[in-house]
């Protein structure tokens, strides 16, 4: 992850999560991991992989469905 200090940390976690997407290691209909283990995973706390995910659906790249996570969708190109 980039470290850039004028970036939000939310923003660099979605940024490395679309880039892992753009890059085929989170294929389509990929789940990602729950808020918890996806803030262990990238060194963050869990409501900053929480807000993540849900910049991650504004650029239209996973979607959450209630109890059942949050799965990859086709990006844009």
């Amino acid at each position: 992850m980039s470290e850039d200090p004028f970036v939000y940390v939310y923003v660099r976690v979605a940024d490395q999560v679309e880039a892992e997407i753009r890059a085929g290691q989170l294929p389509h209909g990929a789940r990602l991991p729950n808020e918890r283990d996806m803030g262990a995973q990238y060194g963050v706390a869990p409501g900053t992989a929480r807000r993540a995910v849900q910049e991650l659906r504004e650029r239209g790249l996973v979607v959450t469905l209630p109890n059942k996570g949050s799965f990859v969708v086709t990006p844009d190109q």
